[in-house]
């Protein structure tokens, strides 16, 4: 019985041995990490919210040129649709929503209005803007992308509220007027990507939105509009994309570096 015991121990030392030379000829896995590359094209949708800065338009009545024109800021929304080309080149087409804002000036009506012989001459004007975009994305830093950016469509600009007041206190209405202008912007920003599909958007855009006027009217003995000439606005905007694509790191590959070999 010992002497079986005994061989069944060397059988299983030789085993062991025999198992240890085999693993030892095993070539070392190489596990490869691919690293996860982000997306380089898709569908995005955009809102934004901003506030426009207008610059004082020209304003004039026929012959009868307006002066001391003033425009008040106001609030604007948007949204729209883009894609993204690659990691540099990506388009969108917009609509954006301004609300109604003053604007003033003052008509010279000297010898038939009283002192001091101008009348103050309001109106509202709202916009509705539609841009085709386009962006160059910079590079990106610490998820931070700069961009620069040129656009241009269409804006429908409507007038509302036209009224005067004369120093003699005399008042007056207009009636109102709405007309489509060729529309054009200049952007510049950043974006900020909270996750790989959502990335906050902050940025400047010049935007030029043509001109508004009143129906034609007659008084001082000529017939002809109000016109609101050469709207334009310093917009600062902050908005949202949310990108459609996502890519997400592949699963690691594992592979061997040649044949195995036996040492049996």
């Amino acid at each position: 019985m010992k002497s079986f015991f005994k061989r069944l121990s060397l059988t299983g030392f030789a085993v062991a041995l025999s198992t240890t030379g085999f693993a030892a000829d095993l070539p070392t896995p190489v596990i490869e990490h691919i690293p996860e590359v982000p997306a380089v094209g898709g569908w995005y949708l955009r809102g934004d919210i901003g506030y426009k800065i207008y610059q004082a338009p020209d304003i004039k009545y026929g012959t009868i040129d307006f002066f001391d024109e003033e425009m008040d800021g106001t609030f604007m929304i948007g949204a729209g649709v883009g894609y993204k080309w690659n990691n540099h080149f990506r388009t969108d087409l917009t609509i954006d929503y301004e609300f109604p804002t003053e604007v003033s000036a003052k008509a010279d009506c000297s010898g038939v209005c009283g002192s001091p012989g101008y009348s103050v001459e309001k109106a509202d004007i709202d916009v509705w803007t539609f841009m085709i975009n386009g962006y160059v994305d910079i590079a990106t830093w610490n998820r931070f992308t700069p961009y620069v950016g040129a656009g241009i469509g269409a804006s429908y600009v409507s007038t509302s509220d036209i009224n005067f007041r004369n120093p003699d206190g005399s008042t007056g209405t207009y009636e109102s007027d709405g007309k489509w202008n060729f529309a054009w912007a200049l952007m510049a920003g950043a974006s900020y990507d909270i996750t790989p599909n959502l990335a906050l958007d902050g940025g400047y855009r010049y935007l030029n939105i043509g001109d508004a006027q009143s129906k034609t009217f007659s008084t001082a003995g000529q017939t002809s509009r109000i016109e609101y000439e050469d709207l334009s606005a310093h917009e600062f905007r902050l908005g949202a994309r949310y990108t459609f694509n996502t890519t997400h790191a592949p699963a690691p590959i594992i592979y061997d570096k040649g044949p195995i070999s036996s040492n049996f």
